[in-house]
């Protein structure tokens, strides 16, 4: 049976049960005028996210919005399923996302070149177009009306190019997405999520700041579940994401081996676990971002940014000029 649970007022987290497991990645709908979903998990979690709407008493007619924060799969994977499965729901994503919504073929194949093609499939199944026009594109400032309430969008790249937070004025709280990286309530500790394509630290540290500033009162974490820990998990979260690209940062200066670099990092932050609750289920942090994973979007970092200093420089000197 899916777990719910009361994340705030007005506010229900449900469990997508992402790889058969509890306490991996959570949904949230919103009790509103008109019911709107955080969140659809993957696809193989669309099961797990209809029975818990139904048991919230939301029907195939009822749910009025769904709102993704990016279009990684374990967020937005399962979004073309509920979507047909709800066929009242408007589909909200950031503009980045929206056409990698109405067409996944990209999103597909740029996430099967990380977890391989088997991995894909058992971790997200199949993943379903969104029809076009239910899709909503959004960006910095708009607002997401529930009826009695609503959602602001704030723009909160670093994790993704396309990802937003949500704030919800009425409980105090903002939907952060993977924008502070992974945070399993049962295991205690925060790890970042830092996977290619398009992580970038600076604009990451940035979009933290800005979602500390507009928390009042519950952050909702997308892995897993709301804490009222605002400070403390932004500033763990802005000291180990830059502590993650430094040890990667000087691996590269030693070698370009993935494999290595990926131990490297591993081994140099493994202290973090130091933290954890006995007999935790650790398993969970590699599922959503393995540590392969995330050397590999923090070299891709740091590679273009040596390319765009490359650039910069060249062109400061005039080598971009004809002779």
């Amino acid at each position: 049976m899916t777990r719910t649970f009361q994340a705030a007022p007005g506010i229900v987290g449900v469990d997508t049960q992402m790889s058969g497991r509890n306490t991996v990645t959570s949904a949230y709908l919103l009790e509103a005028d008109e019911p709107t979903l955080v969140e659809t998990g993957p696809a193989t979690s669309a099961d797990a996210v209809t029975s818990g709407l139904e048991a919230l008493g939301i029907g195939p007619g009822d749910l009025a919005n769904v709102v993704v924060t990016h279009i990684h799969l374990d967020h937005a994977g399962g979004a073309g399923t509920i979507a047909r499965r709800f066929p009242r729901a408007t589909i909200w994503v950031h503009e980045r996302g929206a056409p990698h919504l109405a067409d996944p073929g990209r999103l597909v194949a740029s996430a099967a070149r990380v977890y391989g093609e088997d991995t894909l499939r058992e971790l997200f199944g199949p993943v379903e177009p969104v029809p076009p026009g239910r899709i909503r594109a959004i960006a910095e400032g708009d607002r997401v009306p529930m009826g009695n309430r609503g959602l602001d969008v704030i723009y909160t790249p670093g994790h993704a190019s396309h990802h937003v937070a949500l704030v919800e004025a009425d409980a105090g709280a903002v939907f952060a997405g993977d924008a502070l990286g992974i945070h399993l309530p049962d295991v205690g500790v925060l790890r970042p999520a830092t996977p290619p394509p398009d992580i970038d630290v600076e604009l990451a540290v940035e979009s933290i700041g800005r979602i500390r500033d507009r928390t009042r009162e519950m952050l909702m974490l997308s892995h897993f579940g709301p804490s009222d820990r605002v400070d403390a998990l932004c500033e763990v979260a802005t000291e180990r994401l830059r502590t993650w690209a430094g040890i990667v940062r000087e691996a590269l200066d030693e070698t370009d081996d993935l494999e290595l670099i990926a131990r490297t990092l591993e081994a140099r932050t493994a202290a973090e676990f130091d933290e954890a609750s006995p007999g935790a289920d650790l398993e969970r942090y590699e599922i959503l971002a393995s540590m392969r994973m995330n050397a590999m979007g923090l070299v891709r970092y740091w590679t273009r940014r040596a390319e765009a200093d490359a650039e910069t420089a060249a062109r400061g000197s005039g080598g971009d000029q004809p002779s």
